[in-house]
């Protein structure tokens, strides 16, 4: 591989410093970079033009997701670069690893089954709020052939425009619904054992781990509807336990009380639930224990996301961001 084969698309909406960062570190890697802006007004596009990005604004009229964005940015590369064969979808709060693109793209070059590669996002500052800790547990996925990829990755682009790319109206999880398309037509996707991404979740409130707690719930619903019926399905097991763990399970114990106040103790399913996911990760493990009382308590607002999926398609509402930061 070359270095003008390297191209690579970033998404972004005020992330300040947290962007210059970013494009920094593609600048040393990558020939080519487009920057894709959802209406900042932090100076985002003038510091993105400085550093050499090739910017596309979005047209703010038209509903948000971060799926329309990395659909415009990837049609704009494809006009500027049509012989680029792989890209790096990254997010504007990422900075990219200085080896990530060469272990990649030799990977994925000799792996004509591979549509999709990628590798360890960690978090930039992972003790300085527990929910950042949160988030850089929760990147570390298995090793290998994986059911999806986040959004950080190396992607085929014979691949990814034969499927049309990511489902624009989708505003949470557009990175597995499409990994699920990939897979139905027997591509495969990978997770390599290398460093790829730093990120900065900037989680520094309850508030905002909530509400991105509630845009999965949204999303699980959204994508797994989509494909209930195919082999290649995700997330219908988490569906589920969301409405059981958030919904089913409280409203039972709830009306049993009322029969029976002795029926309270039935809500030591929840602790009990904790320990059984701890011990199961390592129950001598401080992330275990911080990993399973959140995973645990989650499934609340999950299921918020769920009735507020439901909610706008019953009020026939438009697509509407859920943001957190």
């Amino acid at each position: 591989m070359t270095p003008d084969e390297y191209a690579a698309i970033v998404i972004g909406r005020n992330e300040g410093d947290r962007l210059i960062d970013c494009l920094s570190s593609l600048q040393s890697t990558v020939d080519f970079i487009v920057y894709v802006d959802s209406g900042s007004t932090d100076g985002s596009v003038s510091a993105a033009e400085r550093l050499g990005a090739t910017v596309l604004a979005l047209d703010m009229t038209q509903p948000f997701t971060a799926a329309r964005a990395r659909n415009e940015g990837f049609a704009l590369l494809r006009k500027l670069r049509p012989n680029i064969e792989f890209v790096q979808f990254i997010d504007g709060d990422c900075i990219l690893d200085k080896n990530w693109m060469k272990l990649a793209t030799d990977f994925i070059a000799v792996r004509d089954d591979v549509a999709v590669v990628g590798g360890r996002r960690r978090e930039r500052y992972p003790t300085a709020t527990l929910y950042n800790r949160l988030c850089d547990i929760e990147w570390n996925t298995p090793i290998g052939q994986a059911l999806a990829c986040g959004g950080d990755s190396l992607v085929r682009v014979s691949a990814f425009e034969a499927l049309g790319g990511f489902a624009g109206q989708l505003i949470g999880g557009e990175e597995s619904e499409l990994c699920v398309r990939l897979r139905e037509k027997g591509w495969k996707i990978w997770r390599l054992d290398a460093e790829m991404t730093r990120h900065d979740a900037a989680l520094n409130r309850f508030g905002q781990w909530w509400r991105r707690a509630t845009r999965f719930g949204y999303a699980i619903v959204e994508v797994s509807r989509l494909h209930w019926h195919s082999p290649c399905a995700v997330w219908k097991t988490e569906l589920r336990r969301a409405v059981l763990w958030g919904a089913a399970l409280p409203a039972i114990i709830s009306l049993s009380i009322l029969v029976n106040p002795a029926a309270l103790a039935a809500m030591l399913i929840y602790p009990f639930q904790v320990c059984k996911i701890a011990v199961a990760r390592g129950a001598t493990s401080s992330d275990s224990w911080l990993f399973a009382s959140f995973v645990t308590l989650a499934k609340f607002a999950e299921f918020q996301g769920v009735l507020m999926f439901y909610w706008r398609r019953l009020k026939r509402r438009p697509v509407e961001w859920i943001e957190y930061k």
